[in-house]
């Protein structure tokens, strides 16, 4: 999930009761609901290099003790404030985790056990900003602020914001539970389908932004991929969308591509890539070879795509790999 909501789950979830506890309860949850994406330090490394290590180690459950501890610290440093430790790490370690359990949520994915496994854990629930969740989020955590602005007019001393932030936490995972049970749904739906006559070897439901009965699907066949529109207030066509022919990948210019860098950090991030091949018309007969993640777009977009270009002897000339196309500003994730 993007910062916004992960700064409103840490404020909410320090209101929930343990600003009762300890002073600074909402810096202390704050920093640690974000804790985990110090790791975008290693955007200076270029886009792959932070393909490779963002939601990784910082982002497993062996991280999360000592983030919590290090967040614990640094507010009690720059505060000077005393507070007892033990209510301030259990806070500090609850935000942590509640920033695991919204990235897991998306299509992105997490590393949940870094750095002893690689494997990318992923709900497929929820976009990676996700307008109703961040909203209703936001509603919980202001409403208590205009509460005081109005008790301080008539004077009064009411409390506001502990039982709001209860609320909001609660309806912020039943709304993450309805969107997995409708995600579900979208999945039975394109696997109880047959595509020119075959099953499916596997099939994958994407979410949109807004609209949770409104999937992207993904089916994979052994020669193709369809992606496929799903709604599921709506009559299913297998025969919509648009087919992706394979067998790109087996070219001998993208099996030399394949172990540059870009590619490598890509291979290991993506479970749906779908690669493409051709002969650029220059003078020295290049190759051109891209790899596009399906999850987050189509080839040609130019999005979480790797592209090589090699010369006519199957030298790698060049190696990038992109978030976004160019001059686009990457979106959060």
């Amino acid at each position: 999930m993007e910062n916004l909501t992960h700064t409103l789950t840490g404020l909410l979830i320090a209101r929930a009761g343990f600003d009762r506890r300890m002073p600074r309860a909402a810096l202390v949850c704050i920093l640690a609901a974000n804790a985990p994406d110090i790791d975008v330090v290693s955007a200076l490394g270029g886009s792959y290099v932070y393909l490779e290590h963002h939601r990784g180690l910082t982002h497993g459950f062996l991280a999360a003790p000592l983030l919590a501890l290090l967040c614990v610290v640094a507010a009690r440093l720059t505060t000077r404030t005393a507070f007892p430790w033990l209510p301030a790490y259990t806070a500090a370690l609850a935000a942590g985790l509640s920033h695991l359990l919204l990235d897991w949520t998306n299509i992105y994915g997490v590393r949940l056990l870094a750095p002893f496994s690689g494997q990318w854990f992923r709900g497929d629930l929820a976009s990676v900003f996700d307008p109703v969740l961040c909203a209703t989020l936001a509603v919980f955590a202001l409403g208590p602020l205009l509460g005081r602005l109005v008790g301080q007019e008539i004077g009064s001393h009411t409390q506001y914001g502990r039982g709001s932030a209860r609320v909001a936490l609660v309806l912020a995972l039943l709304y993450l539970g309805a969107r997995g049970m409708v995600h579900a749904r979208a999945i039975a739906v394109l696997d109880s389908r047959l595509y020119d006559g075959r099953e499916a070897v596997r099939v994958a439901a994407f979410p949109g932004m807004v609209n949770p009965f409104h999937w992207r699907g993904l089916v994979e066949m052994p020669d193709q991929y369809r992606v496929l529109p799903v709604n599921l207030l709506a009559e299913f066509d297998p025969e919509a969308g648009r087919v992706l022919y394979r067998g790109a990948g087996q070219h001998r210019a993208a099996r030399v591509a394949s172990q540059t860098e870009p590619f490598q950090a890509l291979i290991h991030f993506s479970p749906y890539l779908f690669w493409q091949t051709g002969a650029d018309l220059v003078p020295e007969e290049s190759f051109t070879v891209e790899a596009t993640d399906l999850r987050f777009g189509l080839p040609g977009e130019g999005r979480f795509t790797a592209k090589a270009t090699l010369n006519s002897y199957y030298k790698v000339l060049n190696s990038e790999f992109r978030f976004t196309p160019s001059g686009q500003y990457p979106r959060p994730r």
